[in-house]
């Protein structure tokens, strides 16, 4: 059985990428991706200094709640961003979908990178972060799903697991090259200088997606050839394939909160909670985001060996739940950074490495025609109840109580969802 027989009547797969486009293809997805997410996820890095000068607040933490807030409305567009564009590209193409999420990326960033401080035009700035954030969840919501699903597609069934694993790599090297960012400029710039013009740098160097992002792209290959009288993705997604977006919906809870609490949400803990400085603790994150990279490729050449993935997604799942708690514990207890780093590094491997294998397990239960609006539904939705919000809960868990261990408690009620829907799984290999 094939994809083509699988995607009947809904469509089906263009000839393959030639094997000497490869690398270009890789290329396109994975630095397309990763400039899209630098964009998406400085916002985190910088969202003490942003809370501080557009949510102006007489609380310690109510100006970090309302930043890490918005950090979080962006999320709310994705799974409707998902529907839209990821419908878009089992209809039209990934190649279509790819390039038109790069241009609404760039109009969200131009709102953050040109929004005038609450001192300056009241809550007028505050509504251009707002605007700026909706606009690249909406489009992040579409890009996993169509990029994915291109990576996947290219080429035969030897290095599928490779070819998406730089998926999520990609998310690591924005993440790692977001936190250089950030330790840089707080470490060059006084305080006067980063919190009039310093901050908006890496906004405006995000930018640069338009050109190298465009370019790429352009030159790539189709990989989805869409029947036009085939009935909507949509429709075929939830009529025949609901329980697999159900499933895979609560698979991505663990990877999901460890990514956005360890790797996005760590310097902002080390500062606020171990009270450590600035430029030291963006250290965390170029970590995590190198191990996040590591791990990940790893994981894509484990997927492609293995018969069968599952066990390690499951040995995955059970390590990260049973190191996350020690973890915090040792932070909390012995503070200092190379303690910080090193345990930080272990729970983005622990996780990630059963992250691309799981990945890979979801895009190939899913036929061709619906495979990119599947994918997008199930990571936007996902990242949005679990991912998005977990910044804000874990602020006002740690606000509340004043337990610095509610990071932990979290990830683990993640961690025990994302087993129990994984343990449901059937794997199915597609050829």
């Amino acid at each position: 059985m094939n994809d083509a027989t699988l995607a009947a009547g809904t469509g089906t797969l263009a000839k393959p990428a030639r094997p000497q486009s490869q690398f270009r293809l890789i290329a396109a997805c994975s630095l397309g991706n990763a400039l899209e997410m630098f964009d998406f996820t400085v916002y985190s890095f910088f969202s003490l200094l942003i809370g501080k000068l557009f949510f102006p607040s007489d609380n310690p933490y109510g100006s970090l709640l309302l930043a890490v807030a918005t950090f979080g409305i962006g999320f709310v567009m994705r799974p409707l961003g998902g529907v839209v564009i990821g419908s878009y590209a089992d209809r039209r193409g990934r190649k279509a979908a790819m390039t038109l999420t790069i241009g609404l990326m760039v109009a969200g960033t131009l709102c953050i990178a040109l929004a005038p401080p609450y001192a300056s035009a009241g809550v007028f700035g505050s509504l251009m972060i707002l605007a700026g954030r909706l606009l690249q969840g909406f489009s992040l919501g579409g890009e996993i799903g169509a990029s994915t699903a291109m990576l996947m597609e290219a080429g035969g069934v030897r290095g599928r697991g490779w070819r998406v694993s730089w998926q999520l790599g990609s998310q690591g090297i924005s993440a790692m090259l977001g936190a250089l960012t950030g330790a840089a400029l707080y470490a060059l710039l006084p305080t006067e200088s980063l919190e009039s013009w310093g901050w908006r740098l890496p906004f405006l160097v995000g930018l640069l997606i338009a050109p190298v992002g465009l370019y790429i792209r352009a030159n790539l290959d189709e990989t989805h050839q869409a029947d036009e009288h085939a009935p909507s993705p949509l429709g075929e997604l939830f009529r025949n394939h609901w329980a697999t977006v159900v499933k895979g919906i609560l698979a991505t809870t663990a990877g999901t909160a460890t990514m956005y609490l360890v790797v996005f949400f760590m310097p902002t803990y080390m500062i606020r909670v171990l009270k450590m400085p600035p430029s030291l603790s963006f250290l965390s994150g170029c970590v995590t985001g190198l191990t996040l990279t590591v791990v990940s490729l790893i994981a894509g050449r484990l997927a492609d060996r293995l018969t069968n993935r599952k066990p390690l997604v499951v040995a995955s799942l059970v390590f990260s739940m049973v190191a996350v708690y020690p973890a915090f514990w040792l932070i909390n207890a012995h503070p200092s950074v190379p303690l910080v780093l090193c345990l930080s590094a272990l729970l983005t491997a622990g996780i990630n490495l059963g992250t691309t294998p799981m990945f890979l397990m979801m895009l190939e239960m899913l036929p061709a025609g619906v495979r990119a609006s599947g994918l997008s539904v199930i990571y936007s939705v996902g990242v949005t109840v679990f991912g998005g919000s977990s910044q804000f809960i874990v602020t006002w868990l740690l606000s509340r109580t004043g337990n610095p261990l509610s990071p932990a408690w979290y990830m683990l009620i993640c961690g025990a969802i994302t087993l129990l829907a994984v343990l449901s799984i059937r794997e199915r290999r597609v050829h």
